[in-house]
């Protein structure tokens, strides 16, 4: 399973610049074609130098707020994304895995400018970078604001991997010791939770491409093994081995392996 704090990088420079060119020739064809955006997709992207650079202005603007103005953000974010470049790589992947299973993404400029579970997933990195530097309270902040704007509460202290997909997004729950490995596929009310109120490792823990359908709830210190599939609405307690489907309440196994199921976005069940 992938930790998230050491994993190997899985994107070249060459592939974050072609992300970042693409991600400019789709905002200057909006800018031409819908003149209403055009302010939006210049402050955005067109006027910044790379891909790091529109992320910072694009998190600051959001997370903002009557306590933070967007430039005091703007820094925070900016010293995270320059002291750990694990964070923009990651993002890079995060945007390029809602491209690719999301039949609804047109474009990079859906997720970088609209997309909640998106936006969320980018918050959390800082906030977790600032957990890693012993500025919890700061963390918190950031978690808080998210929670607000977003509809997606990730404790700061959770480990998240690459190439994520949270779609839709709403209501998500991470809690402060789970586990998220790389090329998982989250769905909308999602839980990751605790079985009680004990301070030990009380998250469950996600093997790498796994799929969590809509409303699951997985809670304790369990393990759930690569590539496995969780169906829509199941509660699980227990272990679930790599590559097995399980639905239910409680979730049991239902079904054999499913090839990647997190990049084929696949909730069927066999007869």
């Amino acid at each position: 399973m992938a930790q998230a704090d050491a994993v190997a990088p899985i994107r070249q420079d060459t592939d974050l610049r072609a992300l970042w060119n693409r991600l400019r020739l789709e905002a200057a064809s909006v800018a031409a074609e819908e003149p209403m955006l055009a302010g939006l997709v210049n402050a955005g992207v067109l006027r910044h130098g790379s891909f790091a650079e529109a992320l910072a202005h694009r998190i600051a603007l959001k997370l903002a707020d009557g306590q933070l103005d967007a430039m005091l953000v703007h820094d925070v974010v900016s010293e995270a994304l320059g002291a750990d470049e694990a964070i923009v790589l990651s993002a890079a992947a995060d945007m390029l895995a809602v491209d690719e299973r999301d039949p609804a993404c047109r474009s990079l400029l859906q997720p970088f400018f609209y997309f909640k579970g998106y936006q969320a997933l980018q918050a959390y990195r800082i906030a977790h970078w600032l957990w890693n530097e012993g500025r919890e309270t700061l963390a918190f902040h950031l978690q808080g604001r998210m929670s607000e704007l977003f509809g997606v509460d990730i404790h700061p202290a959770a480990r998240i991997g690459r190439g994520i997909m949270i779609d839709h997004a709403s209501s998500v729950v991470i809690g402060e010791t789970a586990v998220v490995g790389d090329d998982v596929s989250i769905l909308h009310e999602v839980t990751l939770g605790g079985t009680g109120a004990e301070e030990s490792d009380r998250h469950p823990k996600i093997g790498n491409g796994v799929l969590i359908g809509a409303g699951a709830k997985v809670l304790g210190n369990i393990s759930v093994g690569d590539h496995a599939r969780i169906a829509a609405g199941s509660v699980v307690l227990s272990d679930v081995p790599a590559r097995c489907t399980v639905a239910g309440v409680p979730a049991k196994p239902v079904g054999g392996a499913c090839a990647e199921p997190a990049r084929t976005m696949d909730h069927s069940l066999p007869d």
